[in-house]
């Protein structure tokens, strides 16, 4: 740590300072970081940077922040804080980092039992937003498909292939580049996939229509070597044995809206639209949860468009005698 750090730190955060060198392995922040999927650990990461310099006026960082020195009233001021800044959804989320770090720390024994449990002690911060994202509809499907499928280039079996299975199964996209060709039973159509979050696996399923048709033309011009279930295609139009990146997909369905001419949509969009169409055709909630790998129903519960649908239907009771303007000079004439 430099001299200059070290002279110019906050006094109220004397005690926050990692005043010596400590092995990553005993770093609580980067211990639990190390737990995470890629795409969570961008995300977390950025969580913890925050609430360590929110901790000491910008002056520590994650690797600087002696976390097994924070107290309850550490944490009471980094919730209001948070709850100021973001919306309950985002300060939750960086608050449940918080907290596995803390867990982490008393593991490492940097912090005592009683300790912990007083910092931890504090409540999620309470409200209400919606989901980010909207849901696709199903001409909005058929066009991204269409395009792939006008498209005669591997890439266009490809990413036919793999639009139909985001929306068939759910797929996140950091899953979707996990696959493998051994993954895929082709007599029962089962998929085995690994989900991110939590290193978790789960089976999904193709039925007897057009994703599993879709993936049947990519594997005969994948071919049967063994390796990732989905390839990068050369400038020159071949396909080389390799993984594609979560980025890769992301560009991919950027390319194909815009030639389609759908409106802007995120990745997780797919996942989100699969769940509120199963949901609208009568599927059970818990069996939504197992397809999509949720680990809590509550998750599942917030892609439910139903009870939209029936607040759209009762606004539609409701008769304002408002005839506008124009008619009601014409009504007068």
């Amino acid at each position: 740590m430099s001299d200059d750090l070290t002279a110019h730190r906050p006094r109220d955060w004397d005690g926050l300072f990692l005043s010596e060198y400590r092995p990553i392995g005993q770093n609580a922040a980067i211990i639990y970081l190390a737990s995470l999927s890629e795409g969570s650990h961008r995300t977390m990461f950025q969580s913890l940077a925050t609430i360590a310099r929110l901790l000491t006026d910008g002056e520590l960082d994650v690797f600087s922040l002696d976390w097994g020195a924070i107290r309850y009233q550490h944490t009471a001021a980094i919730r209001a804080q948070l709850a100021e800044m973001y919306k309950p959804a985002t300060a939750n989320k960086m608050l449940s980092a918080l907290r596995q770090v803390l867990h982490r720390a008393w593991q490492l024994d940097q912090m005592s039992a009683e300790d912990y449990h007083r910092a931890r002690d504090i409540e999620n911060v309470k409200g209400d937003t919606l989901p980010a994202g909207r849901d696709l509809g199903a001409g909005e499907i058929a066009a991204l498909i269409a395009v792939c499928e006008d498209d005669p280039s591997l890439a266009g079996a490809r990413d036919a292939a793999i639009i139909a299975l985001m929306y068939a199964t759910g797929i996140r996209r950091a899953s979707v580049v996990k696959l493998e060709l051994a993954d895929y039973d082709r007599e029962t159509g089962t998929l085995r996939i690994r989900n991110p979050k939590g290193n978790r696996e789960y089976r999904a399923y193709l039925a007897q229509d057009g994703a599993k048709r879709a993936l049947s033309d990519w594997l005969v011009l994948r071919g049967e070597a063994p390796g990732p279930l989905f390839w990068p295609i050369t400038k020159g139009g071949s396909t080389t044995n390799r993984r594609l990146s979560t980025q890769a997909i992301y560009n991919m369905l950027l390319k194909r809206a815009r030639e389609a001419g759908v409106d802007h949509f995120s990745p997780h969009d797919l996942r989100r639209t699969l769940a509120g169409d199963l949901l609208d055709a009568g599927a059970d909630i818990v069996t939504v949860q197992k397809l999509l790998g949720h680990a809590n129903v509550d998750t599942t519960t917030r892609y439910d468009r139903r009870p939209e649908e029936t607040k759209r239907q009762a606004a539609s009771l409701i008769h304002v005698p408002y005839r506008g303007r124009r008619q009601k000079r014409l009504d007068e004439a």
